[in-house]
Formats: structure tokens, sequence, C-alpha cells
């Protein structure tokens, strides 16, 4: 028996980038730092908040890569001479990816207290009714 994949059914064509989509989306592996939020604030937006405390502006970085938007976090080391009888905090990178749907677009980030607001905005095109012109043979 061949396995049918979403790209593969004949009544789903053009599919496939959707099919990839959720592919990378499943290969993706974030583990679970930083802990994050999603919520939708209205009928058409939405925020993701990423607990980041410790990270500076300077720290952070957003991106969006063929549809995916990506969130990194490095801390860079002060120079200072410091000994730690207890580290309890962990200064490490990270990566965050999600995958944003057809006119889902980055509308701001917002940092404050130590947590990073990314707010996107769904825009819906009107819909579209096309006629098709039949010629004769």
């Amino acid at each position: 028996m061949t396995k049918l994949t979403l790209g593969s059914h004949p009544h789903m064509l053009g599919f496939e980038q959707l099919e990839r989509l959720l592919e990378r989306t499943a290969k993706s592996g974030n583990e679970g730092y930083p802990p994050y939020n999603i919520e939708q604030t209205s009928q058409t937006s939405y925020r993701i908040t990423l607990a980041v405390a410790g990270f500076a502006d300077d720290d952070l970085s957003i991106t969006i890569e063929d549809r995916q938007l990506v969130i990194r976090g490095r801390q860079t080391d002060d120079g200072t001479e410091r000994v730690f009888l207890h580290r309890g905090i962990a200064a490490r990178q990270f990566q965050r990816s999600f995958v944003l749907a057809d006119g889902v677009e980055v509308e701001e980030a917002v940092i404050e207290n130590g947590l990073l607001h990314v707010d996107l905005r769904l825009s819906r095109p009107e819909t579209v009714v096309q006629t098709i012109d039949i010629r004769k043979g």
C-alpha cells in the first residue's frame, strides 16, 4: 500500500508547500526554553510572548525566513571576572521558530519586564469570484 500524502491527493492541488511547512514544524524540535505563550488578542491579531529575563535588546534578534518567524537570543559576557558560589540562572542561547500562515505579518516587538511580546496581524484578502469563459473548440 502506498502512502497518500497531502500534496499527492487528487483534490488538494497546490498544497505541497503546506505539507513542507508541516514537516519543517515537526522537525524543528524546540526543547522548552524559553517558555512562551500564544494568545489571540482579537479576531485578526495574535501575540507571542517569550520569557526572556536576563536578555537585553541587543541580545535578541527576530527574523522572518521563508514564512517562519525565528527568534534568537544570545547573551554576551560582560567581561568582568565574577566568582559564582551558585549559578542557577542559565546564560544560554536559544532559538524559537513559529511557522506563519499566508497573510500573517509581524506588527511589532516589544520587551518589557523580562517578557518579549511579538504582535502579529492576519490580513484577510477579499473573496474573489472569478468566472472562466468556455470557448468553443
